[in-house]
This record gives C-alpha cells, structure tokens and sequence, in this order.
C-alpha cells in the first residue's frame, strides 16, 4: 500500500473547493427525488477521506421501514374473550329490559283502560302540579253477593296539596243524614247515594257508576264544604285480593279489642257469627284480617271501639299500611296480581297517570286526621223511622269551618 504523499492535504482541499461552492443555490424539487440534472460524481484523490457537505441531498433508503410491532392490550379492548361474552350479556339485558318494559306500559295502558274512562296517559288535574287543593273520595263496598251490596261502608276523603304534599285524612261517617238525591228534600244515610246513582242516575248521567260516583261525591261537598271532583271506588272482595297479592300489610293496631263478625259476607249463606280479636301493637295480616279490622261494628270490648269514629281511624291506618306496603321493594313482585285484582274492582274518574301521581304525592307519614263525630261537630239522633243518624250539633255551616281548620298546609 502506497503511503500518502506530502501532497495529499492539499490535493484534497483543491477538490473540496472545486467540487463543492462555499454558498451552493438550494435547487427546489420534489421531496424525496433527486436533483435534477443530476450532480457529476467527484473525483475523489487516492487515499483521502471525502469530506461530508450538509448542504448534500438526502437520498432516500430504498425499501420500506420496518414497523414497529403493535402490542395489543390486554383488557376490553383487547383479545380477552371475555369482553365479547360480557358485551353479548350486556346487550341481550337491553334488549330484554325493552321488551320487558314495552309490555309493561302496554299491561299498564290496558289497566288504566279497564279502571277509569280517561285516556290513561290524560290529566284531569294538570298532573298534580297546580297549586290547587286535590280531594279525591274513596268509597269502599261489599259488591256483588254481600248484604247491602252497594252501601258505602267506608268514605274516607283523601286532601292533598300537591305543592307541599300536605295530606289530610277525612273519615265520613256512614250515618251521616243528608238529602239523597241532593236537594230532593228526601232523607237518607250518607251511604245510599252511591247505591242512588248507581241505579237512578244523577244529573243528566245516565245510571251506572259515573253517575253514582259523582252523586256520592255531591254529597260529601255539601257535608265537608270540600270541592270533591274525583272518586274511586273498590269493594271488600277486590280489597283482600289486593292486600293478599301484596304479601299482607303490617299495621301497629293501637287499641286491643273483641268484636263479632259475620261468617259470610252474605247471610243468606250463612247468617251465623264468628269472634275475632286483635291485639295491641305490630299486627301482620292478610285480606280477610284486613277487612275484618277496618269493617268491624259489633265490638264486644271496648265499647269504645264500636263507635263510626274508632272504626274510621282504623280505616285509614288500613289505607296508609296499604300504600306504605306498596311502595317496598319487596312486595313489587306482587304487583302484577295486585293490577290483576284491582282492574276487576276498581273503578275512578280519574286517569291513570293522575291517580299514580296522587298516590306517590301523598305524605302519609305527617298527615293530618279527621274524624267527624259526637265528640266534635255531630249529634247522635234518631230518624222519624227510628234509624241511628248523625245530624250537626250546631249547623253545617259549622262542621265546614272545623273541616277547613284541620287541614294540612
């Protein structure tokens, strides 16, 4: 190998000058081609290092890159083959939550049907968000195959203020003695005017419950000074299915007593009487035990639970345990028998989203009660046929004011 002669420097600073200028014209061209017309190849001097310009083109490299391998993850969004089952799982819910719901507004749209002759989704009261006072009568009676089959055992006025949810509960006693029909100048028990309508009509509707629910209704404004515009009404057959479906209702019985009781609803099967008895303090109890709690008039001991007011107060603590009761999580399973038995013996003028919305604003827990009695604003009398009656102490009038001041705000 041939040393580099004394020379070699600076034949390779005479290249470097001549082959490459001090300021080079950066040619513009397209990226990643090379310039055009091509640079001569320098002749590079035997034994020297060429020298490296910055201001050279970029050659690209031939072939593609290598990429760099992508890691997959390895939770959801990965391959994990449980992702895609839970997926799947999740998916199949939905669509069965759909379907299951679709068909339970679909059963509740019939139900509502069945119960009121509003459209089920309508609003009668502007949907309980008006300012105004609500008061909805329930009436309870024994229907067909009792005694007295359309007699209105139990009248308890529901009053609610839908802005506050201040619940008043007003029990009406059954021997009230009013004018039926209303402004007749006929005499007879508050009870009867349902069974009127019922049969009779009232004010241009024809005979059946609309016109026997708006009669009754009638009656109890002219008795409480309340407008009353809405009503329902269950019989006792209906009400211990009711309460059955549900599972029973707990109610803290406050007074112990003894009482007799029929042993069928209808005497002409059997006329005979059976004792029962309750004791004070947490009771749990099925249909029957329900009806005979709130119905029961033949009480041995005390006497003071024989009396329409002691009656009533049991009455509404039935109501209230009802709808407590309904409002648990575990008594929803019931639910669908529970519609099935009310749609045979329920019957409203309210609609069904209305109703729903009436219950659910009502504040039991703090709700005022009323009873009208001989204790207060009534009189125990006698009719000119010798019936038992109440009739007010004073006047109407009266009972009205003392209605009005018992209200919950």
């Amino acid at each position: 190998m041939q040393r580099p002669g004394p020379n070699a420097m600076r034949d390779w600073g005479d290249w470097n000058t001549q082959a490459q200028p001090r300021n080079p014209v950066p040619i513009p061209r397209a990226a990643n081609r090379p310039p055009w017309p091509p640079t001569p190849a320098p002749t590079l001097v035997r034994g020297a290092v060429p020298a490296v310009s910055l201001d050279a083109p970029t050659i690209p490299l031939r072939g593609r890159p290598r990429r760099a391998r992508r890691v997959r993850p390895s939770g959801p969004r990965g391959r994990n083959p449980w992702w895609r089952v839970v997926r799947y799982a999740l998916l199949a819910l939905l669509v069965a939550a759909l379907v299951l719901g679709g068909l339970t507004l679909r059963r509740l749209y019939v139900f509502g049907q069945a119960i009121s002759p509003q459209i089920p989704l309508s609003s009668q009261t502007g949907f309980m968000g008006g300012g105004q006072r609500v008061n909805v009568l329930v009436l309870g009676y024994g229907g067909a195959g009792h005694d007295g089959a359309y007699l209105t055992d139990s009248m308890l006025l529901i009053s609610l203020l839908p802005a506050t949810g201040g619940t008043t509960l007003i029990s009406v006693p059954r021997d009230l003695w009013v004018q039926v029909p209303p402004a007749s100048g006929t005499y007879s028990k508050i009870n009867t005017a349902y069974q009127d309508g019922l049969t009779n009509g009232y004010n241009g509707l024809p005979a059946g419950k609309m016109a026997a629910g708006a009669e009754a209704a009638r009656k109890v404004t002219d008795s409480t000074g309340l407008p009353v515009s809405y009503w329902l009404t269950i019989d006792f057959q209906g009400f211990r299915q009711l309460v059955d479906a549900l599972g029973g209702v707990d109610i803290a019985v406050p007074v112990a007593f003894t009482a007799q009781y029929p042993r069928n609803d209808d005497p002409a099967i059997d006329p005979g009487w059976k004792t029962i008895h309750f004791n004070a303090g947490p009771q749990h109890m099925n249909g029957e035990q329900a009806i005979e709690y709130a119905r029961a008039r033949y009480v041995t001991d005390p006497l003071s639970e024989a009396s329409d007011f002691a009656r009533s107060v049991r009455q509404q603590l039935l109501v209230h345990a009802l709808l407590d009761r309904a409002r648990q999580v575990s008594a929803w399973p019931g639910l669908s028998g529970a519609t099935d038995a009310l749609q045979r013996t329920l019957y409203t003028n309210l609609s069904l989203t209305d109703l729903l919305l009436f219950s659910a604003k009502l504040n039991l827990a703090q709700a005022h009660r009323v009873g009208l009695t001989d204790q207060n604003v009534l009189q125990d009398t006698q009719s000119a046929d010798g019936q038992d009656i109440l009739t007010p102490a004073i006047d109407w009038h009266a009972v009205q004011q003392y209605v009005t001041r018992q209200l919950a705000p």
